[in-house]
This record gives C-alpha cells, sequence and structure tokens, in this order.
C-alpha cells in the first residue's frame, strides 16, 4: 500500500482554500448532485479517477478519522468536523450545504491553526494558501 506522503498542512491549507474559493460548488460535469467533501476535491487520491484505484487507508485524512470507523468505505466521510462530534456523514444526512462548508471551514482552520503551533510556524496570512505538489 502506497502511502500519502505530502505535507498534511500543506493539503489542509490547500483544502480551505479549495473551499473559499467555491470549490464545492456545483459541479458542470454534475450538475445534479452536490459535491462531496474531500472525495470531490483535488486532495482525494481519488480525485478524477474512476473506480477508486487508491485505497483509502493510504491517504493523509485517515489521521482524522477515528479508529471505529476507519473501516469504512469512505472513511473521509466519518471525521468530526464540529465541536459536537458532527461528521461529514451527519451532516450530508442532517444539515444544508452552507452549514457543511461553514462547519468544514472552522474545522479545517482549527487543524491548521494546531498544526502551526505544533510546529512552531507563525502564520503570514499571503502564506496560508499553497499549492500541493
Amino acid at each position: 500500500m502506497a502511502q500519502d506522503n505530502r505535507d498534511v498542512l500543506e493539503v489542509l491549507r490547500f483544502e480551505l482554500g479549495f473551499l473559499q474559493d467555491g470549490g464545492y460548488g456545483r459541479s458542470p460535469r454534475t450538475p445534479w448532485r452536490p459535491p462531496s467533501v474531500f472525495e470531490d476535491s483535488p486532495i482525494c487520491p481519488n480525485f478524477s479517477h474512476a473506480g477508486q484505484p487508491h485505497p483509502c487507508d493510504s491517504c493523509l485524512l485517515m489521521a482524522f478519522v477515528p479508529e471505529a470507523r476507519q473501516g469504512e468505505k469512505v472513511p473521509c466521510r466519518f471525521i468530526p468536523i464540529t465541536k459536537h462530534g458532527l461528521t461529514v456523514d451527519d451532516l450530508y444526512r442532517t444539515g444544508t450545504q452552507v452549514e457543511m462548508e461553514e462547519a468544514l471551514g472552522g474545522w479545517l482552520r482549527e487543524q491548521i491553526q494546531r498544526i502551526e503551533q505544533e510546529r512552531g510556524i507563525t502564520a503570514k496570512p499571503e502564506n496560508r494558501l499553497t499549492k500541493i505538489a
């Protein structure tokens, strides 16, 4: 199994930029359904790949999935993104797109800040949005 060797901080920063730039708006390819958080983002190892060729357990987002949910078909849907522990999956069922995006943005900012603090990084606004390799 190949591991995701990207830097988690850079990936989360990219995801926040993707979200803020409207990346989860309706897709012209599939306008009949709202995009799936994480799965329809360029940060997903299976983005634009049919048949999910990369196993989810190789994705760096697995670090945020509770151990009990890591065996799910799409484990990133079970990342708790609210202070009350609501997951992406919960918000698909009970929330609106706006609520989902607000919760996701808050979670991303919180994780970015936590990682920056752990690494002793002083965040500069102009450096927060970067590309992923």
